[in-house]
């Protein structure tokens, strides 16, 4: 039975996160968010003290050399991780998929990402294919022992950081019951390789994750380099999704509680009619509503994190941490604006940060539309 105390061992970890990211993280938010990018120099100076404290990589197994925590210790670290901005990134954990690479792509691939060398991106999203991934149009075709790449990927994270891409591909057609389908292949390819391009994409928030643009033009790929078989990319993009779904939802928890933290704050000391502006219902309420939605979508995450570690979580739990966690840091940072009123939307306070950055968490990862649709689908089914 799953129990909602954490062992000593699960928050001696959340206590190092938390220490190494209010001591080597959010000191340098400032600096990034003035910056726009997280500097080369900044981001493996972060990656080499994480390796040294032992955070790096703590999603991969202790006997590949990463740190090899569960679900719910993983998600615990990541609420602790989230107080700081997209610094964090340098703290890297590699993508699960990785875990099915093979052979020679092991010590290619693999193995370096967990040690620090070399890190990934995840090339899924295109410009005609958001939550419908389905409608891909990058193409690989066959060509002798290579297979020729051309498309577009949009809004790709990590872009900029990587060595080499995760790349979800068409490359055939299979005919089914209900039509026609694409077969869907996962490809590593290297970043450097002729005929890749990057271009960086300017949002309004999160400054320093910069989503990317990356086209490909006639790049050509060994075989080799298929990670698992030719046409059965999905297999590990699904698995990959479950578990981004779940740590974005601890992700939100961690930004719901410093939004909190502050709002609280300013609510003790800010006084208006001779009195703190807290003990005006207008603003208590509000604070009692943060912690009420708070909670619920901690305990929400910290379930959808213990089916993980299971093998029993379903994709209607994944979206449903997801959606109310996501929706959950978007009142919470809204409701906190409002309780510093003007001075909510001033730069000089992280609050106007924390508001604008909050923003995107209910589009990446599935937007709230498509985690709806899915749990309604569930519903209507007798699920």
């Amino acid at each position: 039975m799953f129990s909602f105390a954490a062992s000593d061992e699960q928050l001696a970890v959340a206590e190092v996160v938390r220490v190494f990211t209010d001591r080597e993280l959010r000191p340098h938010d400032d600096e990034v968010e003035r910056l726009g990018v997280v500097p080369a120099e900044l981001a493996h100076a972060v990656r080499d003290k994480a390796i040294e404290a032992g955070l790096y990589a703590w999603n991969m197994p202790a006997e590949l050399g990463g740190g090899g925590l569960d679900h719910v210790t993983q998600a615990l670290a990541e609420m602790e991780l989230s107080r700081s901005g997209p610094v964090s990134i340098s703290v890297h954990r590699p993508a699960p998929i990785l875990l099915a690479c093979q052979g020679e792509q092991r010590d290619e691939y693999l193995l370096p990402t967990i040690r620090g060398e070399r890190r990934e991106c995840f090339a899924l999203t295109e410009p005609e294919a958001g939550s419908d991934a389905r409608g891909i149009r990058t193409r690989a075709v066959r060509d002798g022992d290579d297979w020729v790449i051309n498309g577009t990927k949009q809004f790709i994270s990590d872009a900029d950081h990587a060595d080499f891409i995760l790349l979800i591909a068409v490359t055939g057609e299979n005919e089914t019951p209900r039509g026609p389908r694409p077969r869907i292949t996962c490809f590593l390819v290297d970043k450097q390789l002729p005929g890749v391009a990057l271009s960086r994409i300017d949002v309004v928030g999160t400054r320093g994750y910069n989503p990317h643009v990356i086209t490909f033009n006639d790049v050509r790929v060994p075989d080799r380099n298929i990670l698992g078989s030719e046409g059965h990319g999905f297999d590990f993009a699904r698995e990959w999704l479950f578990s981004g779904r779940v740590m974005l939802a601890a992700m939100c928890v961690g930004r719901g509680r410093l939004i909190l933290e502050l709002a609280a704050d300013w609510a003790r000391t800010r006084r208006a009619f001779g009195r703190t502006i807290g003990e005006f219902q207008g603003t208590g309420f509000k604070l009692a509503d943060m912690r009420v939605e708070l909670k619920a979508a901690e305990l929400l995450t910290l379930e959808a994190a213990w089916k993980l570690d299971q093998g029993t979580l379903t994709d209607v739990d994944a979206s449903i941490a997801n959606l109310f966690a996501s929706e959950m840091v978007g009142r919470a940072a809204d409701n906190g604006v409002q309780i510093f009123g003007g001075m909510g939307l001033a730069t000089e306070f992280l609050m106007e940060r924390l508001w604008r950055d909050a923003r995107v968490e209910r589009i990446w990862e599935g937007t709230s539309e498509i985690h709806r649709d899915l749990i309604a689908r569930r519903v209507l089914r007798g699920g």
